[in-house]
């Protein structure tokens, strides 16, 4: 008789079904596993049959048969070692095959018969409540992950013994209910009140938070650039339920969710270090797993010293910042990555970082020209802010002024946030950074005077219509912070001066 459980494959992503069908018979002893099985499922007979042993249980010498369907893709990981072994734990007698009805298990098995977490389970457990699957079986470790999801129920163990004798004597599975409301986390370290000096970065700072608008930052050494760039997060509005899985979700799968906490409650800041390749930043593998710019999603991508990045590492980010997903071609199928960031970027002017200070600036015109076009002009087109980061005054250092904190910020983007969720309400666009060129004229209405400022500036600094387009949305934030329905003269002015720093230092 054929027992089947079902588990689960992830695949980039996204989370496939799968079917596992066990047969135990008479015929010469063996374990035959077969259904385009990667290495590591195939090792599993060698696991499951060393977890039973040492579990006390004895596999009769007979022809065990494993199929994993559907057989049209390759499955990987340690995830089917569970339902493996409940399949077979079901076919010799030793559980009812009635529990397996309608069950989903995932589990890795180890030697000693204790059942390990694995990647995935948030998804997993979203995928299976989708299914009607009536109980979910996970390692004990992972039982957070299942129940943060309302409408499934799950049990969870630490061992084979363990589950055997919870599916003999069944309780009441575990069913949790999701949150409404995550909790509002506002105790950063970090705070804007410690920067002193730099209001016009401070304002970029505002605008690129308000629209999810792309900002750079360029000034000397020392100037604040990354010190700012660490409070960013602060000023970030809380996430919604909706934003948590999401995020968490991806997290899960890349085995980044951090132990006791299945929802992440604040949006990701993904620092990584220059000498990241290009696979870890877009993602990789032969299945590919998540990229820096995929666990940035929702969130921030901050890429410090931007010129020392390998420029074939930085041209990847040019899909994912204009389509806000990335697109991965493996022989094994296509796969395709949410990367909705916030991209913040910061950089010196020069080798040296003092340019334009010539009385300290060491470097020559074709070593400054080196060193800036290292960052291609595509690349450069889809940053919404370009500000210069000037260095602070001892003036500045020493003023007793009140700062403004990022709780104060906050509640300004926050204001902001709403205007734009009212506008784009049942649009699907979120922020004014993502507002379509077609539907611009909807949504960004200037008056007669700021259409020849843009006219006029359009034709001075020779704009793309990329370029002409980000300074619109960009208008449209300002307007925003503004409270101002009309996108005015003033509005445009300031966007066209975030577009105007780049040609300062790419003109050289």
């Amino acid at each position: 008789m054929v027992n089947i459980i079902y588990s689960a494959a992830i695949r980039g992503i996204d989370v496939r079904p799968v079917r596992v069908e066990t047969d135990v018979s008479d015929g010469l002893p063996s374990f035959i596993m077969v259904g385009d099985l990667s290495q590591q499922v195939k090792e599993a007979e060698n696991r499951v049959k060393t977890a039973f042993r040492n579990s006390d249980i004895t596999l009769p010498p007979k022809r065990i048969t494993v199929n994993l369907a559907p057989a049209d893709f390759l499955k990987s990981g340690s995830r089917f070692d569970l339902p493996i072994a409940l399949t077979i734990l079901a076919s010799i007698g030793l559980i009812e095959a009635a529990l397996l009805k309608n069950t989903l298990a995932v589990g890795e098995l180890g030697l000693d018969g204790r059942i390990a977490p694995v990647n995935g389970v948030l998804s997993i457990a979203g995928k299976a409540r989708d299914l009607g699957i009536d109980l979910l079986i996970v390692p004990e470790k992972n039982l957070g992950e299942a129940q943060a999801l309302s409408g499934i129920r799950a049990v969870g163990a630490s061992s084979l013994s363990d589950l055997m004798e919870k599916l003999k004597h069944p309780g009441s599975p575990d069913t949790a209910a999701a949150p409404r409301d995550l909790p509002a986390l506002n105790d950063y370290r970090e705070d804007f009140r410690d920067i002193h000096g730099q209001e016009a970065v401070k304002r970029a700072s505002v605008i690129a938070v308000a629209g999810f608008h792309n900002l750079l930052l360029i000034g000397p050494p020392g100037s604040g650039k990354t010190m700012l760039a660490k409070r960013i997060p602060s000023i970030l509005p809380p996430l919604s339920m909706e934003e948590s899985l999401e995020i968490s979700s991806i997290y899960s799968i890349a085995g980044l969710l951090p132990e006791h906490v299945p929802l992440l409650t604040t949006r990701p800041f993904r620092a990584p270090h220059h000498t990241v390749t290009m696979h870890a930043l877009a993602g990789g593998g032969s299945i590919p797993r998540p990229g820096e710019v995929t666990l940035a999603h929702r969130g921030v991508l901050f890429l410090d010293e931007l010129p020392e990045f390998q420029r074939q590492t930085l041209e990847v980010l040019r899909q994912p910042l204009e389509t806000r997903s990335i697109t991965l071609s493996r022989a094994s199928g296509t796969y395709t990555f949410p990367a909705n960031f916030l991209l913040l970027a910061a950089m010196n002017p020069c080798p040296c970082g003092h340019y334009p200070d010539m009385n300290r600036c060491t470097c020559s015109s074709r070593e400054i020209s080196r060193y800036m076009h290292r960052i291609s002009r595509p690349l450069l087109d889809r940053i919404d802010l370009c500000v210069d980061a000037p260095a602070v005054s001892y003036a500045e250092l020493k003023s007793r002024r009140p700062e403004q904190s990022s709780a104060e910020i906050r509640s300004l983007v926050q204001a902001a946030h709403l205007i734009q969720r009212e506008r784009f309400r049942g649009s699907g666009i979120r922020f004014n950074s993502e507002i379509p060129p077609a539907a611009i004229s909807q949504y960004c209405v200037m008056d007669s005077q700021s259409e020849k400022l843009l006219k006029d500036a359009f034709d001075r600094m020779k704009l793309s219509a990329r370029g002409y387009h980000r300074i619109i949305r960009t208008a449209r934030t300002v307007a925003d912070l503004d409270g101002s329905r009309e996108i005015r003269i003033p509005h445009i002015s300031e966007a066209i001066c975030y577009r105007s720093a780049d040609s300062k230092y790419w003109r050289i």
